[in-house]
């Protein structure tokens, strides 16, 4: 079996070849390819790669390339972990919004817009590129907003499903808060990507136990402090939301919190130079503690699992993903690319039914649905005029004239990046 992880350069990458050597019974990888731009970065993360490898006694082959098209010839799995512009353009789509008293984040918001313009043309050509060279390659896409992109690729018809560690990390969460193992934790999670819910968790599958109101009133405190949300909103609720919900129901809070610190990016750029540095080290032969503080926890599991289902292998039948709506939330187009409980298989992803959405969370997963449309169309088309109407259309931004400000700002910041700009 052979995995192509494109972006393999980046300092994440220890902790998939980490789930890679564990989980090689689930996912028997026999060659594994790391493709980076940067040759520089990624002999030192391959390095590790190999010398992880090495320790757990996995007998695959590691190996690197600068060549998109090489590394992924024949793979069987491409998994796509991009960053365009690097940490210098999340810099700026963290700060240039807050100029315009709008929450600077990089997966939503008007940053999240930027990178999503940024991305999108990059990610096509790069799947155009793996069908031409393998059409049967499965696509899992990692790279933010995952939303959109999957739903660029899926349009496309590339054979993609979207993943994101937030359900995997709630899984884990309350696997340990309730004693039992992760496997036993089914979650109704329902959403879009970044803007989702945790509605019911059940004991043993998608009919067990409900467990929820039981976690919120024995750990509602510990939840709540992890979300940056007051206890009295879950409370309320009855449901926990994503830590991504705190950008809208505390949005003029956290802009002012974000106004009196460093940017969250120059804090990720600082790690990834001490990271770096300790992946030069010949003696490092396991990923760092400090990995851990960089993002993306449990991401490798996530990966693995989802990666050996859609092979055929033995990943879990039900997992989170991001795929087409398919009239499983019926107020959507059948074509929103929704995050939620599916079965995975050979087939790909087919989502589970839900038990219907209470207004306060659909008519917001609604309106950020018609602004994912409106961005991948200015994505694929570009135009001042488009990037305008979809920045006007989130509901983190909304009046004309912060949508005015905020396109001159994108578009200053990012033209080395859109051909069209």
């Amino acid at each position: 079996m052979k995995l192509t992880v494109v972006g393999g350069g980046s300092t994440y990458t220890p902790e998939l070849i980490d789930g890679f050597a564990r989980l090689r019974d689930t996912l028997p990888i026999t060659e594994l390819v790391l493709v980076d731009p940067a040759a520089e970065r990624l002999e030192l993360v391959g390095g590790l790669a190999r010398r992880i490898f090495a320790k757990q006694d996995h007998d695959g082959k590691i190996v690197t390339t600068t060549d998109l098209d090489a590394g992924v010839e024949g793979a069987d799995a491409v998994l796509l972990q991009l960053r365009v512009g690097g940490q210098a353009a999340r810099e700026q789509d963290e700060t240039w919004p807050l100029e315009c008293g709008c929450v600077g984040q990089e997966t939503t918001g008007a940053g999240g817009l930027a990178k999503a313009l940024r991305t999108v043309p990059v990610v096509l050509d790069i799947a155009e590129r793996v069908r031409r060279t393998n059409p049967d390659a499965w696509i899992i896409d990692f790279t933010n907003p995952v939303g959109i992109v999957t739903r660029a690729l899926l349009q496309a018809g590339h054979k993609a499903v979207g993943l994101c560690n937030v359900a995997i990390g709630f899984q884990r969460k309350f696997a340990k808060l309730l004693g039992v193992t992760p496997s036993e934790v089914h979650l109704d999670h329902v959403g879009l990507n970044h803007l989702t819910w945790e509605r019911s968790v059940r004991i043993g599958g998608p009919e067990g136990e409900n467990v929820l109101p039981r976690l919120l009133a024995e750990h509602g405190d510990a939840i709540a402090d992890d979300l940056r949300l007051p206890r009295p909103v879950l409370d309320r609720l009855g449901v926990v939301p994503s830590y991504y919900l705190r950008y809208f129901y505390a949005h003029d809070e956290v802009v002012r919190e974000l106004g009196t610190k460093p940017s969250r990016a120059a804090e990720v750029a600082a790690m990834e130079r001490e990271l770096l540095e300790m992946y030069g080290d010949p003696a490092l032969d396991e990923k760092p503690a400090l990995l851990a503080k960089r993002g993306g926890a449990f991401y490798s599991e996530a990966a693995v699992d989802l990666a050996a289902s859609l092979l055929g292998g033995g990943g879990s039948p039900y997992q989170v993903v991001n795929t087409y709506n398919n009239g499983t939330l019926p107020f959507l187009p059948d074509d929103a690319v929704i995050e939620a409980q599916a079965a995975v298989g050979a087939h790909g992803a087919t989502p589970l039914p839900v038990a219907p959405v209470d207004p306060l969370y659909a008519g917001l997963i609604a309106n950020v649905t018609a602004y994912e449309d409106l961005a991948l169309e200015a994505a694929l088309r570009g135009g001042r005029d488009r990037v305008f109407k979809a920045l006007l259309a989130h509901p983190l931004v909304g009046q004309y004239a912060y949508a005015d400000g905020l396109t001159d700002r994108l578009l200053a910041h990012n033209r080395e990046h859109l051909a069209w700009a």
